[in-house]
């Protein structure tokens, strides 16, 4: 039992935006017995220049839920870490780590980790971003060892994410994926979107595994804390809870 009365551990969160939907997701895919606090940022706009302002403000959040006390903490929001580079993002975890005691995992680690985990190598990205922030994301990618067939943005305002229909967002999946049919996997970008259900249907769909930024986030912080509790209904990811993969070196 943890201070918090959790009897697997607490999490604490560092959520990228005040965008509702993603926390509730997180906590009803996590077993009983994992508590949740979450802290948050205020990203507005989703552009580039935010993204490589905000790590100072990631930062005093992650301070803040070492002083609270959490067993985990987990900064999320892929890109503004993604921008960084892989070893870069490593450094800083790392510094964070040994100032306050307290294991600290990313938004795109655990999802690299996941894909590692699936034995994705060949990947096809979807966004809800354009342009460069996409060439930022692939780069990324490229530097934990994935060959990106592509990284493919729906053109939709930051705001309205949410909004994005469910079965766009899959029939658009599909169409990447079938102009990069060498691709043994698909890689969702982003928890502002509400795809938990399409997931699944596009595994069924295109005979590849398919990794989400909430169920990455359900899969390493079952694993960081010692639990071991499948899910079905969202993948092979939550399905099966495959094994880490260590970092090739």
């Amino acid at each position: 039992m943890t201070r918090f009365g959790s009897a697997h551990g607490t999490v604490g969160l560092v959520k990228p935006t005040y965008r509702p939907g993603s926390l509730e997701e997180f906590v009803r895919l996590l077993p009983e017995g994992i508590g949740v606090i979450p802290l948050y940022l205020d990203i507005r706009r989703g552009t580039r220049e935010e993204f490589a302002r905000v790590i100072d403000a990631v930062e005093e959040k992650v301070a803040k839920l070492a002083e609270i006390g959490v067993d985990l903490i987990h900064p999320e929001g892929a890109p503004p870490f993604m921008l960084l580079g892989p070893a870069r993002e490593r450094e800083i975890v790392s510094g964070w780590e040994r100032r306050f005691g307290i294991p600290v995992v990313t938004a795109p680690q655990t999802q690299a980790e996941a894909m590692r985990a699936l034995a994705m190598r060949r990947i096809v990205g979807i966004t809800y971003f354009t342009g460069e922030l996409n060439d930022d994301f692939a780069s990324y990618l490229a530097a934990c060892g994935f060959d990106v067939l592509g990284m493919e943005g729906i053109a939709v305002p930051f705001a309205d994410v949410g909004r994005l229909e469910p079965a766009h967002v899959r029939a658009f999946a599909r169409d990447a994926f079938r102009r990069h049919e060498r691709a043994d996997g698909v890689y969702l970008l982003g928890s502002g979107w509400r795809i938990l259900d399409v997931i699944e249907p596009l595994e069924r769909e295109l005979g590849v595994p398919v990794v989400h930024a909430v169920t990455a986030r359900v899969w390493a912080v079952q694993r960081r804390l010692g639990v071991h509790e499948t899910r079905t209904g969202y993948g092979r990811l939550l399905a099966e809870l495959p094994a880490h993969v260590a970092v090739p070196a």
